[in-house]
């Protein structure tokens, strides 16, 4: 790694999200150099690249994680939403996955959103859905709320499906989160005893994170990419899970 590639490096460290033009303006050379230099320290996993932006490879900005690999997402996304009807209530939880589901539901039918995520509240303004934003601490960078207070308010909403992101999953710990204070809320959401759907890309299963979202048979479903092993879809069925997946590449 160069000394140039070392600055890139602690910029994106330092700020979280930081775009092509500005990493140019502050090392003096070209966007295609630095575009470049990206996909050299993404191949060594030091980053991401998001749609004109670099980002920690655990970043978590929503806007940015959105943009990797949105073609996917957006299907994930639709095929969660044929699972609710007009007239539901449901909680969708932070990510960015979750952040299409809710702006296809307000789109497209009419539903009841409850989030914790300012992001995905602020990206439904334009909308005719109806939108309850959970209070609590704000976390800024995934901009989402969590805390006692949120907890204590989701206690006081109710819901017929929770759309839960993950960061990980193995046998023995189940679905977990890198994210403590968020891991909490997904487990309040739980508490609640409505259908708890997992949304994300087959990535995800084969890694461990520190915190445990909550039993697996509060879970009863999982939308995902058809990347997934099928040791680990075998693993999940196993917990009476439904499994529900969507194809990698657009078909032709």
């Amino acid at each position: 790694m160069n000394p140039r590639q070392q600055t890139i490096l602690q910029m994106v460290i330092d700020n979280g999200r930081v775009s092509v033009a500005e990493l140019a303006r502050t090392t003096g050379v070209s966007e295609v150099t630095i575009r470049q230099d990206l996909n050299l320290l993404e191949r060594q996993s030091y980053l991401r690249r998001a749609h004109g932006y670099a980002v920690p490879v655990d970043s978590d900005d929503v806007e940015a994680r959105m943009m990797n690999n949105f073609p996917l997402k957006r299907r994930l996304a639709m095929a969660a939403a044929s699972l609710v009807q007009d007239g539901e209530t449901v909680f969708i939880e932070n990510g960015s996955s979750n952040a299409l589901l809710a702006r296809e539901l307000a789109e497209n039918k009419r539903v009841t959103i409850i989030t914790v995520s300012s992001y995905i509240a602020h990206l439904l303004k334009e909308t005719d859905c109806e939108v309850i934003l959970i209070g609590g601490i704000y976390q800024k960078k995934s901009e989402s709320m969590v805390g006692p207070l949120t907890r204590q308010f989701i206690g006081q909403v109710h819901f017929s499906k929770a759309f839960i992101g993950i960061d990980g999953w193995l046998p023995g710990t189940g679905f977990t989160g890198r994210d403590m204070m968020r891991s909490d809320v997904v487990s309040a959401v739980l508490d609640k005893g409505s259908e708890a759907i997992v949304l994300t890309d087959s990535s995800k299963f084969g890694v461990m994170h520190p915190y445990t979202l909550g039993p697996m048979e509060k879970f009863s479903r999982v939308i995902t990419d058809d990347g997934l092993d099928p040791d680990i879809q075998h693993a999940l069925e196993r917990h009476a899970l439904q499994i529900d997946k969507v194809p990698r590449v657009t078909p032709a």
